[in-house]
C-alpha cells in the first residue's frame, strides 16, 4: 500500500478533489433522565417523546431514563451539530422538572432496583428488545448499563473510495476493496484507540454509589463527598468497572479482514457460557435471558469499533455484511463531553475524521495474537494512568513515550487536515487540530484532567457539580433556537413513531415463543 502522504499527494491533484473530501457521519449521544435531586427519574419513557421503539431520532438504550439521540447521515460538521441541538432542545421542552445527565458514569443510584429497564410495548420485537435487556441486567447488573457514551458513525464517499482503488492498482472489485479498506482503518483505529481517552475521556471519577456493596479493586482516592478518583485515570467507562464483559476476553474476535471478522463472530454467537447457564433462560416460566451463549445476539459484542451497514428487514447485523460488505464504521469509545451541552463538541468531530482518515490511509498490516495484546495493554494503561507524567506504551514490541507518540501521530493528522483544509477558505480542520495539540504536552487541558481541575475546585461531589452543568445547559438550551427542525416537526415524528409501534402489536402472529424460536433459527444460520 501507498504510503499516507503518496496517496494525499495523488488525490489533491485529481479532477474532482474536493468531491473526495466529503464525509459522511452520525452521532449517537447517551443521556440520562434525572430529578431536581440528581437522582435517577423512576417515570416511564415520556409519550411526547414518542415510541422508543419506532422514533427515529429519540429512543433509550438499557433503561427508561436512558435516552439516545440519533442524528440523520450527514456530510457537515455544522448541520450534523445542529440537528443534534434540536433534539436536545425538543427534548428538554418535553420533559416536567427534569435534566439530562452531563456525565458518562452514572448520577447517585441509592437501589440498583431503582433502574426500570426499557419498555418497547407488547409486540414481539419489543419484547425481545426488553428481555435482551432483562438479561443483561442477570448478566452484568443494572448499574453498569446505565453508563452513557458517544457514538460516531463514519464513512467516505463513493468517490474517494473510486480513486482510492484506482490509486492502489488492486484487482479486486470494487465493494471488495471498499470493504477491504475498512477493515484495514479498524485495525490502524485498534492501534491507535488510546488516543481518544486520552484526549476526549471525561470519566476520572465516579459516585461511590455506583460500586453499590462491592469493594473497589483500584486504588482510588477520595473528594467529600462520596465521590472516588484516580489521579490520572482518563476513562474509567472503558475499564473494567465500566463498559467491558470478561466473558467475551477469549472470543478472539478477528478484524484482518471481512471473512475473518465474519467467521470469529459467527463462532462467538454460539459459544455457551457456563457462568451464564446458573442464571437460566426460562424459569417457572418466565423468561431470564434471551439465551445462554457469551453473547444473547450480536449487540453485545462491546467493542471500541464495529464494521456496519445498515441491515435489511430480518437482517443480522453480520449477515447485512456478508451480503454487501461494510457501508461505514462506528466508533464507540467515545465518554460524553462534560463541557458542552451535546456531549460532543465540533472539534472533536473534526479530530476524529482527521484519525479515521489517516487510519484509512496508512498501510495496515495484519494484527498478530502479539500485537493483539500489545493494543489491550496501551489502551487499559492509558484508561486508568493516561495523564501520569512519562508513561510509557508498547509499539512494535518496543517501548515509546505516550507523548512522543501521540506527537507523531498529530504530525500525519496535520497532513490530512491540510488536504482536507485545502478546499476551504477556511481552516476548520487545522484549528480543531491545534484545539487539541495542546493536550501533548499538557495533560491537564484534556477533558479529564479538566474535570479534576474542576471538581477538585469546586468543594463539591461529582453529583452536585454535574447537576450544576445540567441545569446550566437545560438554560443554554431553552435559548437555543431550532435550525433545522422546528417542534411540530417533533411532534409530527412522536406521533407517527406511536402509530407505527401500533401497527406492529397489530401485525404480530404466533407466539413469543415461536418468534424468539425462529429468529434465532434465522440469526445463527451461517453467514
Amino acid at each position: 500500500m501507498n504510503s499516507l502522504s503518496d496517496t494525499l499527494a495523488v488525490l489533491a491533484t485529481r479532477d474532482n478533489a474536493k468531491a473526495l473530501t466529503r464525509l459522511s457521519r452520525g452521532v449517537e449521544r447517551e443521556a440520562l433522565r434525572v430529578g431536581d435531586d440528581g437522582q435517577l427519574a423512576q417515570d416511564a419513557h415520556p409519550h411526547g417523546l414518542g415510541s422508543a421503539l419506532t422514533h427515529p431520532w429519540i429512543t433509550t438504550d438499557y433503561s427508561e431514563a436512558l435516552l439516545e439521540f440519533i442524528t440523520p447521515v450527514s456530510d457537515s460538521v455544522n448541520e450534523l451539530m445542529d440537528r443534534l441541538g434540536d433534539i436536545h432542545k425538543y427534548t428538554l421542552e418535553t420533559l416536567q422538572h427534569q435534566w439530562l445527565w452531563p456525565l458518562s458514569m452514572p448520577c447517585m443510584v441509592s437501589d440498583p432496583k431503582d433502574i426500570k429497564i426499557a419498555q418497547y410495548g407488547s409486540s414481539h420485537g419489543g419484547r425481545m428488545k426488553t428481555l435482551y435487556r432483562e438479561g443483561l441486567t442477570h448478566r452484568y447488573g443494572a448499574p453498569m448499563q446505565i453508563i452513557s457514551g458517544v457514538h460516531f458513525n463514519f464513512s467516505i464517499s463513493s468517490e474517494l473510495w473510486q480513486a482510492l482503488h484506482q490509486h492502489s492498482g488492486s484487482e479486486l472489485s470494487l465493494d471488495e476493496y471498499r470493504s477491504q479498506g475498512y477493515f484495514g482503518l479498524i485495525r490502524n483505529y485498534r492501534r491507535w484507540v488510546w488516543v481518544l481517552p486520552y484526549l476526549f475521556g471525561a470519566s476520572p471519577a465516579l459516585c461511590r454509589s455506583f460500586l453499590g456493596d462491592k469493594k473497589p479493586n483500584l486504588p482510588f482516592e477520595t473528594l467529600p463527598p462520596g465521590t472516588l478518583y484516580l489521579p490520572y485515570a482518563t476513562s474509567l467507562r472503558m475499564s473494567d468497572l465500566g463498559y467491558t464483559n470478561k466473558e467475551q476476553e477469549n472470543l478472539g474476535i478477528s478484524y484482518n479482514g471481512l471473512n475473518q471478522y465474519l467467521t470469529s463472530v459467527n463462532r462467538a454467537i454460539r459459544q455457551p457460557s457456563e457462568e451464564f447457564a446458573k442464571i437460566g433462560v426460562k424459569v417457572d416460566g418466565e423468561y431470564r435471558q434471551l439465551n445462554d451463549n457469551v453473547l444473547q445476539i450480536e449487540n453485545e459484542l462491546y467493542a471500541p469499533i464495529r464494521p456496519k451497514r445498515v441491515a435489511q428487514a430480518g437482517e443480522t447485523p453480520s449477515q447485512a455484511l456478508a451480503r454487501a460488505g461494510v457501508e461505514y464504521i462506528e466508533v464507540r469509545a467515545l465518554d460524553v463531553n462534560p463541557f458542552s451541552p451535546m456531549g460532543i463538541r465540533p472539534d472533536q468531530i473534526r479530530v476524529l475524521d482527521l484519525l479515521l482518515l489517516t487510519a484509512l490511509m496508512t498501510p495496515s498490516a495484519d494484527i498478530s495474537s502479539e500485537e493483539e495484546a500489545e493494543i489491550q495493554a496501551n489502551l487499559q494503561a492509558v484508561i486508568l494512568r493516561g495523564r501520569q507524567p512519562g508513561l510509557q506504551l508498547t509499539k512494535n514490541g518496543e517501548s515509546v513515550s505516550l507523548r512522543n507518540w501521540l506527537a507523531e501521530l498529530f504530525d500525519q493528522f496535520a497532513l490530512v487536515a491540510e488536504w482536507l483544509d485545502g478546499f476551504n477558505p477556511a481552516t476548520p480542520y487545522a484549528d480543531a487540530l491545534a484545539t487539541w495539540r495542546i493536550s501533548v504536552d499538557e495533560p491537564e487541558s484534556t477533558l479529564s484532567g479538566r474535570l479534576l481541575s474542576e471538581l477538585k475546585g469546586s468543594g463539591s461531589s461529582q453529583s452536585e457539580w454535574a447537576m450544576k452543568l445540567a441545569k446550566g445547559y437545560h438554560q443554554c438550551l431553552s435559548e437555543y433556537s431550532y435550525r433545522h427542525w422546528h417542534q411540530p416537526d417533533f411532534e409530527g415524528a412522536a406521533a407517527s413513531s406511536h402509530q407505527a409501534q401500533s401497527e406492529r402489536e397489530a401485525a404480530d402472529t404466533g407466539s413469543f415463543d415461536d418468534f424468539l424460536s425462529d429468529y434465532f433459527d434465522k440469526a445463527l444460520a451461517k453467514v
